[in-house]
């Protein structure tokens, strides 16, 4: 069990080309299981998780999250420095996946939209009782053989997006996760060695260890 889980961790990558073929609902109960899973702060559960298969409402929410790639997002990746390991043939290629995915964001077949109850005034903690949930419910789809990524740009037009989805006023949306099945292959993830983004102690004290 614990080299499959590894196994899983280090093939999950965002899947943003996605089928549009159906899901299996009990596919999608297990993903949604792993979300409840999560741990979150003193076990309030204050998550609250939508199933978005309704085609209007999905064409809706993606006029506004092409709008957001339209207000800054495109050009974050056509300026921004490199990230760590990855080549500018690379990066190109991830801004061709982001922009097909928000092209056809609303085919995913389903949608898992992250919500909480948190009152009127979210703070820096918030986020703490969400998203553990998401990343299980990620993994979960990897285990299933199912493509997904958490995209949270939506909430640059937050107050419009929450209102198609009918969420009260003391709720709020942190993530989609389309699920789907996927164009393309799983990992493995390209990520920055420890010894870049690891320190010892102290911030910018350099971490060794033994492999």
């Amino acid at each position: 069990m614990g080299t499959e889980l590894f196994e899983v961790i280090h093939s999950m990558r965002a899947m943003r080309r996605l089928k549009p073929d159906p899901i299996p609902d009990a596919l999608v109960r297990q993903v949604l299981e792993a979300g409840v899973a999560a741990p979150n702060p003193s076990n309030q559960q204050r998550w609250r998780f939508l199933v978005v298969k309704d085609a209007d409402i999905k064409q809706r929410v993606q006029v506004y999250y092409a709008r957001a790639l339209d207000e800054g997002i495109r050009d974050h990746y056509l300026s921004a420095p490199l990230p760590p390991g990855v080549t500018k043939q690379g990066y190109a290629r991830q801004l061709s996946a982001v922009e097909y995915l928000t092209e056809h964001f609303h085919e995913a077949p389903v949608w898992i939209v992250a919500c909480l109850e948190d009152g009127a005034s979210p703070n820096r903690g918030t986020g703490a009782s969400i998203y553990p949930a998401v990343q299980n419910m990620l993994l979960a789809a990897r285990a299933l053989g199912l493509g997904a990524t958490l995209t949270s740009r939506h909430i640059r037009h937050a107050a419009e997006v929450d209102a198609i989805f009918g969420l009260p006023a003391d709720a709020h949306s942190y993530a989609i996760i389309p699920l789907g099945y996927p164009m393309g292959r799983f990992g493995p993830t390209r990520r920055a060695p420890l010894e870049e983004v690891v320190y010892s102690d102290r911030w910018g004290q350099a971490y060794a260890s033994a492999e």
